[in-house]
């Protein structure tokens, strides 16, 4: 069922529910309602009667049934019964009426009874004459009630019908109204494909949910634009630095096998194809390094790490690369706090991410001194890399994260462009981020900031 449908069935089903509820109320109130009005007016007609029959005085009958001829109106079926009632509280009965005793001893006991029989009602009173104590007892036959309820029920029965439609009608009018803008949507986005993936959904200034989501997809599609168009250069950029080091190969093992050569010449082609198939491995592995932190965590060891061992580890790690570092862990930022040192994550991914780091400060530093700082806050750690080396060209910074992209100034360093990206894929998986500040001949600060 379509949403459209489940909007209209809910929307109707809930009114016309709620107009038929209001509906019966309003038919249940006013049947109660009439019987009751009907039982004053018995009541009210037993009194005149018994005033007009059983008069204190002989001008009192002829008063009430003045009243009663000219401004009372006779029911249907109108009956009057007087029952004399003994000083033993005895009622005489009238044989043609079937009323049950319960009837006679209320009205001795409250002065006044009903009882109903089918369409017939029944008012009796108790009433004090000069001539003894009575039972006066009118009937008759609610006649109006039931050709007022009656009527009630037709008009309620057709405004809940002419109701029911209009709100049917309305509700159409309503889902069509409400979900025009996702039809647009949809619409929209069957039009976006791989091939133009810079397409965009509408967007105004509304602010409402509809907008909300417009804006969702939006954001989406920025993110699968960015995806598209890393992979597409990561395609581009992994087969051209792949197939360098092969061609290099493949071209010294043509060489060498073209003739014959001296021992040296042969030792000389090996070395030249070891060091290319070195290459190649160290291209292969740090592929294989990227393409895994691409996943999302869940299938990492994942537990709890210390920082500041962390960048011991760290520190280790660089000494035995490269011996003659001056790399230094600088103290005067860590917490007093050591609880604020731990954090949740995958120890050797981030010792990768901190070592690509730090070995890419000291390389492009010429082995000046680089320094490691770790801050913490209640909410995250921060680990601070500083160098004094080249530094990054402002226009290169927005591009540093691109896996094989290296910046202008870097022709003399040997390198790939994968530390990077592979670090900031390390630093994502663990819901933290990087920020660099750089300036040319002037050094690089990156800060690393991990999530308690």
């Amino acid at each position: 069922m379509k949403i459209r449908t489940k909007i209209l069935v809910l929307f109707a089903g809930l009114t016309i529910s709620t107009i038929l509820a209001m509906s019966i109320l309003v038919y249940y109130f006013a049947n109660q309602h009439s019987f009751e009005d009907f039982y004053k007016r018995l009541e009210i007609r037993a009194y005149l009667t018994a005033k007009a029959t059983l008069p204190y005085y002989e001008s009192d009958s002829v008063i009430y049934n003045e009243i009663r001829e000219e401004h009372l109106e006779k029911l249907p079926a109108e009956k009057e019964y007087f029952l004399p009632v003994s000083s033993d509280h005895i009622v005489t009965k009238d044989p043609g009426l079937q009323l049950p005793d319960e009837f006679y001893r209320q009205v001795a006991r409250d002065n006044k009874a009903t009882y109903r029989e089918g369409d017939r009602f029944y008012e009796g009173v108790l009433y004090k004459s000069k001539q003894g104590l009575y039972i006066v007892i009118v009937s008759a036959i609610n006649q109006y009630s039931v050709e007022y309820l009656l009527w009630l029920r037709k008009i309620l029965i057709i405004c809940s019908t002419i109701s029911g439609m209009i709100l049917i009608g309305a509700g159409i009018f309503f889902s069509r109204y409400i979900l025009l803008p996702i039809r647009q949507m949809m619409a929209q986005v069957k039009n976006i494909s791989s091939r133009n993936l810079h397409l965009r959904l509408h967007v105004d200034e509304s602010g409402d949910e509809i907008n909300e989501l417009a804006g969702t997809f939006n954001n989406m599609l920025d993110r699968l634009e960015t995806a598209f168009e890393t992979q597409n250069n990561f395609v581009s950029n992994a087969s051209h630095e792949l197939s360098t080091p092969l061609t290099a190969i493949i071209g010294e093992a043509e060489l060498a096998l073209n003739k014959d050569r001296t021992p040296e010449k042969y030792v000389y082609s090996l070395q030249n194809i070891l060091s290319e198939a070195g290459r190649l491995e160290h291209i292969t592995k740090s592929l294989l390094h990227l393409a895994q932190t691409g996943f999302d965590g869940k299938k990492q060891d994942w537990g709890l790490i210390r920082i500041d061992e962390l960048l011991f580890t760290v520190k280790h790690t660089i000494d035995k690369m490269n011996p003659g570092n001056f790399v230094s862990i600088d103290y005067s930022l860590f917490p007093e706090e050591e609880e604020k040192l731990v954090i949740s994550g995958n120890a050797q991914l981030l010792e990768l991410a901190l070592s690509n780091i730090v070995s890419n400060a000291v390389k492009y530093s010429n082995n000046q001194p680089v320094s490691m700082a770790l801050a913490a806050t209640d909410k995250k750690n921060i680990i601070i890399v500083k160098d004094l080396g080249i530094g990054i060209p402002a226009n290169d910074l927005p591009y540093i994260f691109s896996p094989f992209f290296r910046a202008s100034n870097t022709d003399r360093f040997k390198g790939y462009g994968i530390g990077l990206p592979l670090a900031m894929n390390i630093i994502r998986m663990h819901k933290g981020n990087i920020i660099v500040n750089s300036q040319v001949n002037v050094g690089t600060e990156i800060s690393i900031e991990l999530p308690r």
